[in-house]
């Protein structure tokens, strides 16, 4: 898979500047959720480091038991199985994360929605390349899609969907809440200085590496994954990127992507990629997918305040370029 997000980690710099300061650094990664997660951290005490980067590997992989809808026991699998006949009791963490989704979409309009898992299924993206379904069959499935299906009651503690076939896929979120757990375990353990990647389109910088301002992070151009459009610094805060590069198919002479607009049915349309530059990458990831479907004028006027995006639009001519 082409990524449009590159780490920029330059080993021998870095390394020498790391001598330098007296800091150490260790890289850890660990496959899970269905992407790569890696970080790289700097500190004075190596057990620590170790220590710390394991056990947020560790944590990745409880999130993993816990979010994977690819895994039948795991406990959104679940709530998907369940949640239809009746109230199904979760945990705490579980609920506050279905809360903010649900606080996502009625920000995003409804662009973001949890809840598109029968469209990734009816459009193959669910475990293969993609199909082209017919718009009956698309008319049939978005009576299933929708935010609004989940009821989430806050003093029980449960969800429950108002009609059945809801199913609720965290693919548009996971990763980036994933980073965020792994960047707090690090702190807890008194790590200053780390950068932090789930498949190098969701990334969060911890401080900067010894010497430097920030972690240095390059956007790839879409058309070509050889070129860079833009480079940025990071510091405390994180960065996600979603694009029609991802997963995509042709057909008919056009090409389809799985990036879907849930209140079509269809494959958002007009952009090529966006990146979001917010304080926690679970913002930064929710919000690439509305601000990649609804584009540059909808952003403008409704983007979180604070947040940066860069757009890359699919219309000839039009350079890629942050929104201002």
């Amino acid at each position: 898979m082409k990524h449009l997000v590159v780490i920029l980690l330059v080993l021998g710099s870095l390394a020498a500047k790391a001598a330098d300061s007296g800091m150490l650094r260790v890289e850890n990664n660990l496959d899970a959720m269905g992407t790569t997660y890696s970080l790289a951290a700097y500190g004075t005490d190596r057990y620590v480091l170790i220590a710390a980067s394991e056990q947020a590997l560790e944590e990745v992989r409880r999130l993993d038991r816990m979010l994977s809808n690819y895994r039948p026991d795991s406990e959104l699998s679940q709530v998907n199985q369940r949640a239809a006949e009746g109230p199904v009791e979760v945990s705490t963490e579980l609920f506050g994360l279905l809360a903010r989704c649900v606080e996502y979409s009625r920000a995003s309009e409804g662009a973001f929605d949890v809840t598109v898992g029968p469209l990734m299924k009816l459009w193959g993206f669910y475990k293969g390349s993609g199909r082209l379904p017919h718009r009956a069959e698309v008319r049939g499935v978005l009576g299933r899609i929708g935010y609004r299906n989940l009821i989430l009651d806050a003093n029980a503690g449960t969800v429950r969907f108002a009609r059945k076939g809801i199913e609720i896929d965290l693919g548009g979120i996971g990763k980036g809440y994933a980073v965020d757990v792994m960047a707090g375990v690090l702190k807890q353990h008194g790590i200053a200085s780390a950068l932090i990647s789930a498949g190098g389109s969701s990334i969060y910088a911890l401080g900067a590496p010894p010497g430097e301002a920030g972690w240095k992070v390059k956007i790839r151009d879409p058309r070509n994954s050889r070129l860079t459009v833009e480079e940025v610094i990071l510091k405390d805060e994180s960065m996600s990127t979603s694009g029609s590069y991802e997963k995509f198919f042709r057909a008919r002479g056009r090409m389809y992507s799985h990036i879907m607009d849930p209140r079509t049915g269809f494959p958002a349309q007009g952009m090529l990629s966006v990146s979001v530059v917010a304080p926690k990458t679970l913002d930064s990831e929710a919000w690439t997918k509305p601000l990649y479907i609804l584009g540059r004028a909808w952003a403008a006027k409704h983007k979180p305040p604070g947040f940066r995006v860069y757009f890359c639009e699919d219309r000839a001519g039009v350079p890629c370029a942050w929104l201002q």
